[in-house]
C-alpha cells in the first residue's frame, strides 16, 4: 500500500513551494526526488514517484516552476511546447540546486526516511538531476535525455555518489556532439555511467509522448533500480 498527498514545502509570500509525495504507508524507506521535464507537475510524472513508491521507496517531486508567471503543469498540447521550452529557460539554476537542496532535506528529516535520497530526473529535469549530483548532495542519480549537461562537465568532480546518465541516439533535442562531449568528460569516472540507446528519441521513457520506446524505457528502469538497490533500502 501507499500514500499519496500534494502539499506545499514552504511559502515565499503569495506562492507556494508545492510538491507530490508518493510512499510507502509504513515503515522507513530510502527516497527519491523526481525532477521533471518542462512540462512541469503534471499526472505522467506523478505516475512515476507513484511507481517508485511501489517498488518501496518515498518519492517526492518538488515543482520547481513554482516561482515562475506559470508555475502550473503544461499539457503536451503542440501549441504549449513554445512556453514551456521559455519557461524551462528562464529557470535560475542556482535558485533551482536551492530548490532541490530543500527537497533532499526535507526528505532526509522526515521520520519515515533512511536518510538515502537519489534524484531522477528527465528532459530539464535530468540536467537538475546531474546538478543534485554535483551541488546537492545527493546519494545517487540518474539523468534521461538530460538537456546541457555539457555546461556542467566542469563540476564533475563534485559528484561522489554514483551518476547515471541515459540517452537516446536518435534524440531530436539533443545533438550527438553534446552526447559525445558529455562521454568524453565523464570518462575514466568509475562513479558515473553513460547509457546510450541507439534506436531511442527524446522522452523515451515517458509512455504518454509519441517518441516513447518501451524496450529502452524498461532497460534504463533496470538499469537506475540496481542503482537505487545498491543505495540501500
Amino acid at each position: 500500500m501507499t500514500a499519496t498527498a500534494t502539499f506545499t514545502l514552504t511559502r515565499d509570500g503569495e506562492r507556494g513551494f508545492d510538491a507530490y509525495l508518493a510512499r510507502p504507508s509504513a515503515g522507513r524507506a530510502a527516497s527519491v526526488v523526481v525532477l521533471h521535464d518542462m512540462f512541469g507537475l503534471n499526472e505522467p510524472i506523478r505516475a512515476v514517484a507513484d511507481h517508485y513508491a511501489s517498488l518501496g521507496y518515498a518519492a517526492l517531486v518538488p515543482n520547481l516552476f513554482w516561482r515562475s508567471e506559470i508555475p502550473q503543469a503544461l499539457s503536451y498540447d503542440q501549441d504549449r511546447h513554445p512556453i514551456a521550452w521559455e519557461r524551462l529557460k528562464a529557470l535560475d539554476l542556482d535558485i533551482v540546486t536551492a530548490d532541490m537542496s530543500a527537497a533532499v532535506s526535507w526528505l532526509r528529516a522526515q521520520s519515515f526516511s533512511t536518510g538515502k535520497v537519489a534524484a531522477i530526473g528527465f528532459c530539464g529535469g535530468g540536467r537538475f538531476a546531474f546538478l543534485a549530483a554535483v551541488r546537492c548532495g545527493v546519494d545517487g542519480a540518474a539523468a534521461l535525455y538530460g538537456l546541457g549537461i555539457s555546461q556542467h562537465l566542469g563540476e564533475i568532480g563534485n559528484a561522489r555518489c554514483p551518476l547515471q546518465l541515459h540517452y537516446g541516439l536518435k534524440d531530436q533535442h539533443i545533438p550527438r556532439q553534446e552526447i559525445d562531449t558529455v562521454a568524453a568528460g565523464v570518462r575514466g569516472r568509475r562513479s558515473v555511467e553513460v547509457f546510450l540507446y541507439p534506436e531511442a528519441g527524446h522522452s523515451f521513457a515517458n509512455p504518454v509522448r509519441p517518441t516513447y520506446d518501451a524496450a529502452a524505457a524498461k532497460l534504463a528502469a533496470e538499469r537506475i533500480e540496481r542503482m537505487l538497490d545498491g543505495m540501500g533500502r
